[in-house]
């Protein structure tokens, strides 16, 4: 591996179908197994290793250690067991995957796996599922299988995760599209804002409030206490695609709470606002804030600001902050249309560090013609 490349990891799926593939040349006798191989969905191979095998009651138990590689999450170094049992008088091939102690309960429609049953989603199931027919057919072994999977204090790590929120109760996921974690991989992003907008609208539900994290979140919620705490989505620095994802969901009023610096970066059009992908143009903001009245001192300012949290404790203080703050509230409406369209309803809140709302702004849809 080159110097400076990001190391890639391994899914809660992949793990989980490591461990089934490993339980299965156990129960066979490959007792000195160090790390197994296994498929991946879409293609390719993947060699986890084993951290721990023990036998239990009428079958094997396979512990993996879940790596998130270069751009680790809340699961990594997540203990991820596998109970397999062979049942030789049962069907050939069919696998029976259950959830176990630390694996989330699906409890609200909306989601890829239907309410009741265990949180793990379909492509990780196809893989446990190829997995344990790999070990099958090396080990010669014939029978039906049975894959409980567990995780470690999976229900202590869920409260750090969205799993609440969407109505995945008592523990994680078991997850993974494609098996490996690509690091700084934003995927994993967009996916869980489409389908937390899927529990929303499976429940029934057409108003949504979008933040950028965590504490403009708390702060929006605060605005807006009767709504139900499922419609509240961190979007960070998706702009555009969560607008565009509300609108094919069909949502009819959408909140979207901010602070300054990305609302300047959504004012001046950007679709994604991270840091790394664009940067505020203080240039046009001063210009913004000249032509409503403030001065060039000021607005020299506000050009040579190294942060929007600077700029905007100029523009605070300025006679004619409220204007500036309430146009560039009218210039995110504006770029928000372009993502949305002109058929839902939009309300944008700017606030401060300490949860004060310092602008905000609402624009009713409009019926297409």
């Amino acid at each position: 591996m080159s110097k400076g490349r990001l190391r890639h990891g391994f899914t809660t799926g992949s793990a989980a179908a490591a461990g089934a593939k490993a339980g299965i040349l156990f129960l066979a006798g490959y007792n000195s197994l160090e790390e197994i191989e296994i498929p991946l969905p879409g293609g390719g191979r993947l060699t986890i290793p084993i951290a721990d095998a023990e036998p239990v009651e009428g079958g094997c138990s396979v512990t993996i250690i879940k790596d998130g590689g270069d751009d680790p999450d809340i699961t990594h170094k997540a203990r991820i067991r596998s109970i397999v049992r062979l049942l030789p008088e049962g069907e050939h091939g069919y696998v029976s995957i259950k959830g176990g102690k630390g694996v989330g309960m699906v409890t609200r429609p909306g989601l890829p796996v239907p309410v009741g049953e265990p949180a793990i989603n379909p492509v990780p199931r196809q893989q446990i599922r190829e997995a344990v027919l790999e070990g099958l057919d090396r080990a010669c072994l014939k029978g039906s299988v049975s894959v409980t999977i567990e995780v470690v204090n999976g229900e202590k790590i869920a409260k750090k995760t969205l799993n609440p929120r969407l109505g995945i109760v008592g523990g994680i996921s078991i997850l993974g599209s494609r098996g490996t974690v690509r690091p700084f991989s934003n995927k994993a992003y967009m996916d869980t804002i489409a389908i937390s907008m899927d529990v929303v609208k499976a429940g029934g539900l057409r108003r949504i409030a979008l933040s950028t994290g965590g504490t403009s979140e708390m702060f929006l919620k605060r605005l807006l206490p009767g709504l139900p705490e499922v419609c509240f989505i961190q979007a960070g620095d998706f702009f555009s695609f969560s607008l565009n994802e509300a609108v094919k969901r069909d949502f009819q009023d959408i909140h979207y709470a901010c602070f300054f610096g990305k609302l300047i970066k959504m004012a001046q059009g950007h679709p994604y606002t991270h840091a790394r992908k664009c940067r505020i143009d203080f240039g046009l903001l001063a210009s913004w804030c000249l032509s409503l009245g403030m001065g060039e001192e000021k607005a020299l300012r506000v050009a040579k600001a190294n942060t929007g949290r600077e700029a905007l404790g100029v523009i605070i203080e300025d006679t004619f902050g409220k204007e500036i703050l309430y146009y560039t509230m009218k210039k995110v409406i504006n770029s928000a249309r372009r993502f949305s369209g002109f058929y839902p309803d939009l309300t944008f809140y700017l606030f401060d560090f300490d949860g004060e709302l310092l602008a905000t702004h609402r624009d009713p849809g409009k019926s297409e013609e």
